[in-house]
C-alpha cells in the first residue's frame, strides 16, 4: 500500500507548516494555492486579490520573532524582533527552501469542491475537484487540511450604519487600504478599534487633516515593548505567569493588569477604556505603540459609535456631529466560510463546530482537519504547526479521537467558557488562550514538555522553560518530532532577542551568575511566598469587590 495522500488547501503560513508536517509523518502532500506565490496573508500586493487576505504596505507584525517562528527553524538572529511583512516573507521563503516544500505546491489552482467518496465511512477518502487555467480535474485524497485562514472575507456591516447609502464621500473596508498618501488633507473616520483600525488611524493621521477613531466599546491598548525593552509577548507569555493565572481570581488579575496599563496612560482620560464588563482579561487586547501619542497631539480624536450618516457628516451616539467627512474606513473585521466543503463544515455566525478547533466531530472518519482557524492571545504560527503535527498523526492512525458525543461536549464547554469571559461578538467565536491551548494539543500529540523531569534531569533548561518565554521549541524537546537543536534554541533565545538591537555596542556588565541549583531553591521559595501573598490579597480584594 502506498503512502496516504493529503490535500493541503492554501500555501500561507498554515499551509507551509502543514506540508512539512505531512512529510515528517511520511504522508504525501499536494498543496493547492489559488494565487501564484506562497505567504497568504503576509504577502503584500498592490491590489487585493479575490479569495486571499490583503495587507497594507506598512504592516508590522504584533508578535515577536522568537514567539512566532516554527519550532525547528529559528528566525535568523539579526532579524528585528517585530518584523515588517517583507521580512516575514523572507523567513517563509527560507523555511520553504530549507525543507524543500515548493515542489509540493500547485499554484494558480482553485479548489472547486471537496466531497466524501461513496465509501467514505470505511475509507475516509475525499474527491477533490480543482481548476487550473480554466481546466478542471478530479483526484482522490486520504486526508484534507484546510489552511485558508480567517482574514479573507471582509465583514462590512452597512446595515448597522443608517444613512451610509446617501453619504457622498468614499467608504471602504480596511482590506482595501494600501497607503496613506492618497488621503492627504482629508477628514477621515476609522470605524473599529482592533489592530487594523488603530494602525490605520495612526498612519492616516500623518497625512490626513483629521482622523476620528470610532469605537463601540473601547479597548485596552498594549505596546510591543515591555519591561527593559524586551518584546511584550516574551515577558508575559510564560509558564510561570500561566501558573499564577490558575491560582489568582479573575477579578484580581483584571485589577492589576488594568492598573499597570493605566499607569502608562489613563485609558479613561484618553476615551479608550471599556466599561467594567470588558476588563483587560475579558477582551482581545489591541497592540499599538503610537496611538496614545497621536491622541495627545490631537491628530486622532476618539469618538463613540456612529448613530447615522448624512451626505457629508457623521452623527455619533453621544449627539456630537462631525462635518465635512471625506472618507470612512470600516475596520470591522472578517467573516469566514468554506463553500468548497458543502455541508461538511457549516459556518453559522462565524462559528463552526470543531474539536480543539481542528476536527469536525460528526465525520465517520477523522480525515478532515482545519489548521489555523483560531484567534489566539499569541502567535498563530506555532499553533498552526502544532495542529498540523497532531492532525497528521491522527490521519496515520497513530493518535485517536474521542467519541463524537465527547467531542461535542468539549466544544460546548469551550463555547460556554468563552461566552462567560468575552462579550458576544463575531470577533470572539474562535478565541483561545495561548499556552493552555498549545499544551492541550501537545498533550494529544504526545509532545508536551515534562517539567518535573526537566527540573530533575536538566535544571538549567527547566528554569528557562518555566520562567522564560513559552517558545515553540519547547514542543520539540521529546518524541515524536523531537528536534536535536531545541535545547540550544531555548537556552539562546534571549541572545537572539538582543542581537538585532546591539547596533551600537556598549561594554556589558556581567555580574556573578547564581548557580542553577541555588536558582531552583530560590524559585521554590518565590513560588511559596507568591502563593501565600496572593491568597491574602485575593481574600482582601475580592471581599471589597463583592
Amino acid at each position: 500500500m502506498g503512502r496516504k495522500r493529503v490535500a493541503v488547501i492554501g500555501a500561507g503560513v498554515c499551509g507551509l507548516s502543514s506540508i512539512k508536517c505531512c512529510l515528517d509523518e511520511g504522508l504525501e502532500p499536494t498543496c493547492f494555492e489559488r494565487s501564484g506565490d506562497i505567504g497568504g496573508l503576509w504577502r503584500f500586493e498592490e491590489n487585493p486579490e479575490e479569495g486571499r487576505a490583503s495587507i497594507y504596505r506598512s504592516v508590522i507584525i504584533n508578535t515577536s520573532k522568537e514567539m512566532m517562528c516554527f519550532s525547528d527553524f529559528p528566525i535568523p538572529d539579526d532579524f528585528p524582533n517585530y518584523m515588517h511583512h517583507s521580512k516575514i516573507m523572507k523567513y517563509f521563503r527560507m523555511y520553504a527552501n530549507h525543507f524543500d516544500l515548493l515542489k509540493y505546491i500547485r499554484f494558480k489552482t482553485i479548489v472547486v469542491s471537496v466531497t466524501k467518496r461513496p465509501d467514505f465511512s470505511t475509507t475516509g477518502q475525499w474527491d477533490i475537484v480543482t481548476e487550473t487555467a480554466g481546466k478542471q480535474e478530479s483526484a482522490v485524497f486520504d486526508g484534507v487540511m484546510v489552511c485558508t485562514g480567517h482574514h479573507t472575507n471582509a465583514h462590512l456591516p452597512l446595515d448597522s450604519f443608517p444613512g451610509i447609502e446617501k453619504f457622498k464621500g468614499r467608504y471602504f473596508h480596511s482590506r482595501d487600504y494600501k497607503k496613506p498618501q492618497e488621503f492627504s488633507g482629508k477628514r477621515v473616520i476609522v470605524i473599529g478599534i482592533g489592530n487594523s483600525g488603530t494602525d490605520l488611524a495612526v498612519e492616516l493621521s500623518h497625512t490626513a487633516d483629521q482622523v476620528f477613531l470610532s469605537t463601540r466599546r473601547g479597548a485596552w491598548i498594549l505596546g510591543r515593548i515591555g519591561e527593559e525593552g524586551y518584546p511584550m509577548d516574551t515577558i508575559y507569555i510564560t509558564r510561570y505567569l500561566e501558573f499564577l493565572k490558575r491560582i489568582v481570581p479573575l477579578c484580581l488579575l483584571n485589577y492589576f493588569a488594568e492598573k499597570k496599563l493605566n499607569a502608562k496612560f489613563n485609558h479613561a482620560i484618553y476615551g479608550l477604556q471599556p466599561n467594567s464588563l470588558h476588563g483587560v482579561i475579558l477582551q482581545h487586547p489591541t497592540f499599538n505603540d503610537d496611538l496614545p501619542n497621536r491622541i495627545i497631539s490631537g491628530k486622532v480624536l476618539v469618538k463613540p459609535n456612529i448613530r447615522e450618516f448624512t451626505e457629508t457628516s457623521a452623527i455619533f451616539e453621544d449627539g456630537t456631529r462631525e462635518e465635512d467627512i471625506d472618507v470612512v474606513v470600516f475596520a470591522t473585521g472578517y467573516s469566514f466560510s468554506f463553500p468548497f466543503l458543502g455541508d461538511c463544515a457549516k459556518v453559522i455566525k462565524n462559528q463552526v463546530s470543531l474539536y480543539k478547533f481542528v476536527f469536525p466531530p460528526q465525520l465517520e472518519k477523522p480525515t478532515l482537519a482545519f489548521i489555523g482557524l483560531i484567534q489566539p492571545l499569541g502567535a498563530i504560527m506555532p499553533i498552526a504547526e502544532l495542529q498540523g503535527r497532531w492532525a497528521t498523526r491522527v490521519f496515520k492512525g497513530l493518535n485517536g479521537l474521542p467519541s463524537a458525543s465527547n467531542m461535542m461536549a468539549d466544544i460546548a464547554q469551550k463555547r460556554e467558557e468563552m461566552a462567560k469571559r468575552y462579550v458576544k461578538s463575531q470577533r470572539y467565536t474562535i478565541q483561545m488562550d495561548y499556552i493552555p491551548y498549545m499544551d492541550e494539543v501537545a498533550c494529544l500529540a504526545g509532545v508536551k514538555p515534562k517539567l518535573l523531569s526537566l527540573f530533575l534531569m536538566d535544571p538549567k533548561l527547566a528554569v528557562e522553560v518555566f520562567f522564560g518565554p513559552c517558545t515553540s521549541y519547547q514542543y520539540r524537546l521529546r518524541r515524536p518530532g523531537k528536534w536535536d537543536g531545541a535545547r540550544k534554541a531555548i537556552l539562546t533565545q534571549r541572545e537572539r532577542i538582543i542581537k538585532p538591537l546591539k547596533t551600537r555596542v556598549l561594554d556589558d556588565y556581567t555580574g556573578a551568575l547564581v548557580p542553577y541549583y541555588l536558582q531552583i531553591f530560590l524559585i521554590v521559595a518565590l513560588l511559596t511566598v507568591t502563593f501565600l501573598l496572593l491568597t491574602f490579597l485575593c481574600n482582601q480584594l475580592c471581599i471589597s469587590f463583592s
